[in-house]
């Protein structure tokens, strides 16, 4: 179903809402209840199609957010601690990251010391894992 559809469902369901507002502001009797029923019974319907058609739209509203908002609570609220939380991750991963970074340097430099003839293959593994400088032996670079 489109978009458009359902927009044409909810001018239905605005309607069926102001001609249940009117006919209760000029409510005169018996006729009048008569009239209010039949009006009811078109909104129920409205309403219906109305929700058969917006289940069949994709949603990108997640269903935690939706939840939320059930549950009375700000969608902006949670927007900022889902936010804060992957910058916690994040942190968390860089972290990781520049520790095993820092092994990769310290085991190369430590493999060049025990096997100097290695050399070559450990700046090439250094290189190839985009490690900035090539093992240091002896407090210097080479």
């Amino acid at each position: 179903m489109s978009v458009d559809k359902v927009d044409d469902q909810i001018k239905d369901v605005i309607h069926e809402l102001y001609s249940i507002q009117a006919a209760t502001h000029g409510y005169v009797g018996p006729q009048t209840q008569q009239e209010l029923v039949h009006l009811v019974t078109r909104l129920t319907g409205s309403l219906a199609t109305l929700s058969n058609e917006a289940s069949t739209l994709p949603t990108l509203i997640t269903p935690e957010i939706i939840e939320y908002v059930d549950e009375g609570r700000n969608p902006d609220i949670y927007n900022r601690e889902f936010i804060e939380a992957v910058q916690k991750s994040n942190q968390y991963m860089k972290g990781k990251s520049e520790a095993f970074a820092g092994f990769r340097d310290a085991l190369a430099e430590e493999i060049v010391k025990a096997w100097p003839e290695m050399r070559g293959d450990v700046d090439k593994v250094l290189q190839d894992r985009g490690a900035n400088a090539a093992p240091k032996t002896n407090g210097a670079s080479s």
